[in-house]
């Protein structure tokens, strides 16, 4: 990594900002609101991809000679089925009910950019659930309010500790920020 650069967050979860400081990357954040709609022709790492890089355009004119912007988004997909972030109580019921007893992908789409260049890669996480019953899911959402989580989950919480048997790939990609990939993305940028 080249310390001489700025290295700025456009995120505000609490998961990325951790994971950055756990790398022992100095960091800076700057949070703008970005539309997170996306083209509906786009699939799975496509949408992960396509997001990172839409938030990383916002910042492109304020961007200064030595700062790198790192953006990411992580999108939960059954099948081929984007769960994005619940609405509500009875969104993330659902949401959770399909996800319970089965697997299922989780893309985290992050992007590199400075004024010279920009990258932008994914990493994808295969997730098995347990079966879950209704009281477990219901007191998930009213004790943790998934709101804010792509899938209506979040692995480092009470459901991830008692719903996950196991995973497939980055444990750090399901938090929402593939830091193993963004440590060797940041070396050769």
């Amino acid at each position: 990594m080249n310390l001489t650069k700025t290295y700025i967050l456009a995120s505000n979860s609490p998961r990325r900002k951790e994971l950055l400081t756990n790398l022992g990357l100095p960091f800076q954040v700057r949070v703008k609101e970005v539309d997170e709609n996306y083209p509906p022709e786009l699939a799975r790492a496509e949408v992960a991809e396509y997001l990172a890089a839409h938030k990383a355009s916002a910042y492109q004119q304020d961007l200064q000679e030595n700062e790198v912007i790192i953006t990411a988004d992580t999108i939960v997909c059954l099948e081929e089925k984007v769960l994005n972030k619940p609405i509500d109580h009875a969104q993330a019921t659902r949401m959770l009910t399909l996800l319970s007893g089965r697997s299922h992908e989780v893309y985290t789409g992050v992007c590199l950019l400075s004024k010279e260049k920009s990258v932008v890669f994914h990493d994808v996480t295969t997730v098995y659930f347990r079966d879950l019953t209704r009281v477990e899911i219901d007191f998930y959402i009213n004790q943790y309010k998934p709101f804010d989580k792509a899938g209506s989950y979040g692995a480092q919480d009470w459901l991830g500790l008692v719903g996950i048997e196991r995973i497939e790939g980055s444990y750090f990609n399901v938090m929402g920020l593939p830091v193993h990939r963004v440590y060797e993305e940041l070396l050769k940028f």
